[in-house]
């Protein structure tokens, strides 16, 4: 879902092969934003690697205006991934996490509280992990989310409030209490 800006972008301009430079200064800011998100959905360090490379190459091959700003070519490869993902649980050949090692007693308890909540968010449905990912770790505003996951900005708020909801069940019934404030 393409949003009435970039679709005026893409109206009034002619589409060209961005250039190399701009290519660079792109995926330089936004390629390990992206490569965390991919390994997030996919559970799969190669997987996603290659699917980034993919996402790249498709964002290369699309007819794009070369005046279109850089948050809305950052806002098209997060819904390249997105498709891209959603290719791969189609055919269900998402692989399970690997798990990390620590030798330092700090560390390995943060692995501890990461694989927790690994679980926690593997228990939720991809749409959910994938909104968020998006809000949370991205910090994507609502407009941006929906444009990524194809869904109505008004959308984005009640998915993110039924998302939170059933993250906070899952991590009770994994048997973490809620903190007081």
């Amino acid at each position: 879902m393409i949003n009435a800006g970039t679709q005026a972008e893409l109206a009034t301009s002619e589409t060209r092969p961005m250039d190399e430079e701009s290519f660079y200064l792109l995926y330089h800011r936004t390629a390990a934003s992206l490569r965390r998100y991919l390994r997030r959905m996919l559970h799969d360090p190669s997987l996603a690697d290659d699917l980034l490379q993919e996402s790249y190459l498709r964002f290369l091959g699309a007819k794009l205006s070369p005046d279109m700003c850089e948050d809305h070519q950052k806002n098209y490869l997060f819904r390249i991934a997105t498709n891209l993902v959603r290719d791969q649980a189609s055919k269900k050949q998402a692989l399970p996490l690997t798990a990390e090692a620590s030798s330092t007693e700090r560390l390995a308890q943060r692995v501890d509280q990461q694989e927790d909540l690994r679980r926690a968010m593997d228990k939720l449905k991809p749409r959910e992990r994938q909104i968020l990912w998006l809000a949370y770790v991205e910090q994507f505003d609502h407009n941006e989310i929906a444009e990524i996951v194809g869904a109505r900005a008004q959308s984005i708020r009640p998915m993110l409030w039924r998302a939170r909801a059933n993250l906070a069940d899952v991590l009770r019934s994994l048997g973490f209490r809620e903190a007081r404030r």
